[in-house]
């Protein structure tokens, strides 16, 4: 838990860092504005729609008594919603990293070089950056799906899918988003998705610290357009500690 605890005051570490530089913040909104837009259209489709794509995956409840598959497929809803919101939210940062990648190597340049900068880091033009965050992107998408189509085939279970299922949903998109925040840093040492990844792992519950919050906090309405750029300050924190644990390792082995 101490280490949950670590990542969650980090992310507020990183409020505090853009407050007293209104400039980065605005700066790291921009491209969050430009994905909200995006994704707020399809999640208005699949409100309008998610009564038809309940009643697609449960066609077995078509000959039951009405107030029975009408509590099924409210359920169903709900499941295909939850799911749909946890790969929108980790969809979410892969586009807007993918779009802010200018945007934010400024940001992790600035906020790295107050903290002691990173020597021999590499100089990436926009075009790689958003090369590497869609393809990274990409594959953390795919990959969370391995976790969430479970998870909507449990929300069908009594209670638990009612209980447990959001949890567990919660955790894995926070660690999805955890990947996603700390990606730049990585990037201007050269290292990839593979390497983040492992490295994270050592360190699951700071990582989860970290994308909790960020993860609950774009659930409320435009608030991404903040928790964005904080979230992403405090990933710079996080790979920073991470880095440095590795590089200690290294040193001792």
């Amino acid at each position: 838990m101490r280490d949950f605890f670590k990542g969650f005051r980090m992310f507020g570490q990183g409020l505090g860092i853009l407050l007293r530089s209104p400039k980065l913040l605005l700066i790291g909104a921009l491209p969050a504005v430009l994905t909200t837009m995006l994704l707020l259209g399809g999640v208005v489709a699949l409100a309008f729609w998610v009564d038809d794509l309940s009643a697609l995956i449960t066609p077995f409840a078509d000959d039951w008594e009405a107030g029975l598959r009408t509590a099924v497929r409210v359920v169903a809803g709900v499941a295909v919603f939850a799911v749909a919101l946890a790969i929108a939210m980790i969809g979410f940062m892969a586009i807007t990293l993918a779009i802010g990648g200018p945007f934010y190597e400024h940001i992790a340049e600035k906020v790295e070089d107050d903290l002691g900068g990173v020597p021999g880091a590499i100089d990436l033009s926009g075009w790689r950056l958003l090369v590497m965050g869609l393809r990274d992107g990409l594959l953390l998408v795919l990959r969370s799906l391995v976790f969430t189509i479970p998870l909507l085939i449990a929300g069908f279970i009594p209670v638990v899918g009612q209980t447990v299922v959001p949890v567990l949903l919660a955790l894995v998109t926070a660690w999805f988003l955890a990947l996603e925040l700390i990606a730049v840093p990585f990037y201007r040492r050269g290292m990839d998705l593979k390497q983040r990844r492992l490295l994270l792992r050592k360190r699951r519950a700071l990582a989860l610290g970290l994308g909790v919050p960020v993860s609950l906090l774009c659930l409320v309405p435009f608030a991404a357009l903040i928790v964005m750029p904080v979230g992403f300050v405090g990933g710079v924190l996080v790979a920073r500690e991470v880095l440095a644990e590795d590089v200690a390792d290294q040193a001792v082995t």
